[in-house]
């Protein structure tokens, strides 16, 4: 492999004009498409096989002049202080407002509180259900105008009137102030880490093209592919990420590889054949764990995991190709001003340890020195983060995880005071009664048996279809939709009525949005041991090719249990338990988003194992040249270590622009994988895995001989290339032209 990336590094070099204007073309077409494209719709999640999802569809073809999941709004009225909703002027203002909506385009229906009965028992506040013949995402301007000028009305007329449900719900819109914040704090973490603006702005531009470009397929493909906003937030976020740190790695090993005396072709050739081999296996990590979201079933997270696959795999496209001709355009101005000032070419001469060791070699050396105690206090700290972890809950956000400040939040609370905590999560039972003997008994049996259930507060009367072979009943909890009390309820439900279906011949399904949130978040619990024991199978696996070793590939596979696990650790203490959740704008505590684990698992294995590959094959590539292996280590964080630690902070950085977004997928998103990069970089990489490898000798390098001769040599440390290139500097070589045992004090 490192061969022929040597051989595309020095073509993408010399013919720099072609793949430059190659790249700008793919822009170009990208960026027209996605203007070109018509506006997408955010579908509604679903969850094919679950017998809610069975009650939807049911629904949709039963009542086909009706969307089962259409946008719903509820105006919410309270009566002044001391006033009642009943009394005649404000009755009068409440049945205004909603006469003027029932008309309304896309209306499909729009109730009367006081022939509805949805007037609570003090009388205090009432409610109208406005349900739409299209998606949230479909409703026009006009349509949502006079919605709230609905509401205008009657609060000019002395009412306290909030909006809930689904219709004023808005997409996320891109370009806010922390994601700028984090851009910046990547770019100055490049310019720090590289020494010059010309190839921190190398790496920034390379990332922002390959963004650029996915994002743009993404936004032209939402239609056909039915993506949602959600994907292509999720494009943006990985593909800046891993676009700048693969530009990072492969230009750090270019000025390397100047430094020792390449000429420029030369440099990009090696850059690209031992960073970008790294490159190409990290990325194609990522992709698989990515790709592999789709066998958990949800067509959403599907979406997502090949969005995010497809930026991934731009990235490491553009870094090896449009990096290297960059270089050419550029020239020496890559490289750290110090080097150019001083025209420096070569290694510089031996000095002592005390001038030359910098930090990555000074932790190195601090690591061999206490591998035992290194390992004890970075295990048992991420330990004591990921505890949290085992009070993990599952859930979907509803209008209960809003901001008080919004009326959708207000009238989530009025209506929890008016009617209880569980009127904002009604429960769906849908009876087929296709086969029934007698609809009419099967209603009133379903009716008496659903009643019957402890937590259940109110069945409301059925809603036949035309055909009359389907009955829609309306159960509400006495709890809130996001309690494990209604979870146990649905399941108390669904336990009662088979009774019922023996009974009648009818088959009853339990439904609604509570419902579905429900199947969902336990189809996520129970596809997560499976999914993860994919993604460390899979781990072990790639990296034992990659590193011809045994026991390397298993400790980065409980080193990513670790750092993933605290990462979960911090989820359940900021959405669960409210720590520091005001600090990043949350005002209300609840279950942690149900796609949320698989996702983080299939996003952070990739990126744990980018940082695995990137620090310890330069660890390996000193031990098969002669190193010992504590000096191999050293050798691994002198020439990796500042670079690694410089793309995990600009990841980090990235990932936590996105928390001051208000989707709440995408602040989980933001907290989760920014926590699991920080730890698995700084923690176990840096930490945990140097001590392991220090108390394993060389031991850690021992393969079995029957895996030796089977497993593929895909050469990822680019020893080919020594046979094929005279090497540079021929003071890192032996007489045999090998390179020579490496002076632990150098830097």
């Amino acid at each position: 492999m490192a061969t022929y990336l040597y051989r595309i590094g020095r073509w993408a070099f010399r013919r720099r004009r072609l793949v430059g204007g190659l790249w700008l073309g793919a822009l170009l077409l990208a960026v027209a498409a996605a203007a070109l494209a018509p506006a997408g719709e955010d579908e509604d999640l679903a969850m094919p096989g679950t017998e809610s999802q069975q009650a939807f569809d049911l629904l949709d073809e039963r009542f086909p002049q009706s969307n089962a999941q259409g946008a719903e709004a509820r105006l919410v009225f309270r009566a002044p202080a001391g006033q009642r909703v009943t009394a005649e002027a404000n009755k009068a203002a409440v049945e205004d407002a909603v006469d003027t909506l029932d008309q309304g385009r896309q209306v499909e229906s729009a109730t009367d509180p006081y022939t509805t009965g949805a007037v609570s028992e003090d009388g205090t506040i009432a409610y109208s259900t406005i349900t739409y013949t299209a998606d949230a995402v479909d409703l026009t301007a006009p349509t949502k105008s006079a919605l709230e000028d609905a509401a205008d009305r009657a609060r000019d007329a002395g009412l306290t009137v909030e909006i809930g449900g689904s219709a004023l719900d808005a997409e996320e819109e891109l370009g806010g102030t922390t994601e700028l914040i984090g851009v910046s704090v990547a770019a100055v973490v490049l310019v720090l880490a590289l020494g010059s603006l010309v190839a921190a702005g190398l790496s920034l531009l390379t990332a922002f093209v390959g963004v650029a470009i996915a994002f743009g397929l993404v936004s032209a493909l939402t239609v056909p592919l039915g993506l949602t906003s959600t994907v292509a937030i999720l494009t943006l976020m990985l593909g800046l990420a891993v676009g700048i740190d693969y530009a990072l790695f492969i230009t750090s090993r270019f000025r390397d590889e100047r430094a020792r005396g390449s000429e420029p072709e030369e440099a990009a050739g090696r850059a690209v054949g031992t960073a970008g081999s790294a490159v190409v296996f990290a990325g194609a990590t990522v992709v698989i764990a990515l790709v592999g979201l789709g066998v958990v079933g949800i067509p959403e997270l599907t979406k997502m995991g090949l969005g995010g696959a497809g930026a991934v795999a731009l990235a490491v496209l553009v870094a090896l190709t449009l990096v290297p001709a960059l270089f050419g355009f550029f020239g020496r101005r890559v490289l750290s001003r110090t080097v150019r000032k001083t025209g420096r070419r070569g290694d510089t001469p031996p000095v002592p340890d005390t001038a030359r060791a910098g930090l990555g070699t000074r932790w190195a050396r601090f690591v061999l020195r206490r591998p035992v105690a290194v390992l004890m206090v970075a295990g048992l700290g991420l330990g004591a983060v990921a505890l949290p972890a085992l009070s993990l809950e599952l859930g979907l956000p509803g209008d209960e995880s809003k901001s008080v400040e919004t009326t959708q939040r207000r009238a989530y609370d009025l209506l929890s005071e008016g009617f209880g905590p569980g009127f904002n999560g009604p429960l769906t039972v849908v009876v087929d009664m296709s086969k029934a003997k007698d609809p009419r008994s099967t209603t009133d049996l379903v009716t008496r048996t659903v009643g019957a259930v402890d937590g259940v507060a109110s069945v409301g009367e059925p809603v036949l279809d035309r055909a009359k072979d389907t009955a829609v009943l309306t159960a509400v909890p006495r709890t809130a939709p996001n309690s494990a009390e209604t979870k146990d309820l649905v399941h108390a439900i669904r336990d009662a009525v088979p009774g019922v279906e023996a009974t009648t011949g009818a088959a009853v399904f339990v439904t609604g949005t509570t419902a579905l949130n429900i199947d969902i978040s336990e189809a996520m619990s129970d596809a997560l041991v499976p999914y993860l024991s994919v993604v460390i199978g899979l781990a072990v696996l790639l990296l034992t090719v990659v590193f011809r070793s045994f026991l390397v590939p298993v400790k980065a596979a409980l080193g990513f249990l670790l750092s993933v696990g605290a990462a979960f650790g911090v989820l359940v203490a900021v959405f669960q338990w409210g720590w520091a959740a005001d600090l990043i704008g949350i005002e209300q505590t609840g279950p942690v988003m149900s796609l949320m684990p698989i996702l983080i698992i299939g996003i952070v294995f990739g990126l744990a194992m980018d940082y695995e590959v990137f620090l310890f094959t330069r660890v390996r590539e000193a031990y098969v040249h002669g190193a010992s292996p504590g000096e191999a280590i050293v050798h691994g964080f002198r020439h990796s270590g500042r670079v690694v630690a410089a793309a995990a902070i600009i990841m980090v950085s990235v990932f936590a622009g996105f928390i001051g977004m208000h989707n709440p997928t995408i602040q989980t998103m933001g907290v989760g994988l920014a926590a699991a990069v920080a730890f698995d970089a700084f923690v176990v990489r840096m930490a945990i895995a140097p001590a392991v490898l220090a108390l394993l000798g060389r031991r850690a390098w021992w393969l079995p001989r029957i895996l030796n001769r089977v497993l593929p040599n895909v050469d990822i440390e680019g020893e080919a290339l020594s046979g094929r290139v005279a090497a540079p500097a021929a003071s890192a070589a032996g007489p045999e032209g090998g390179v020579r045992r490496l002076p632990v004090g150098r830097d």
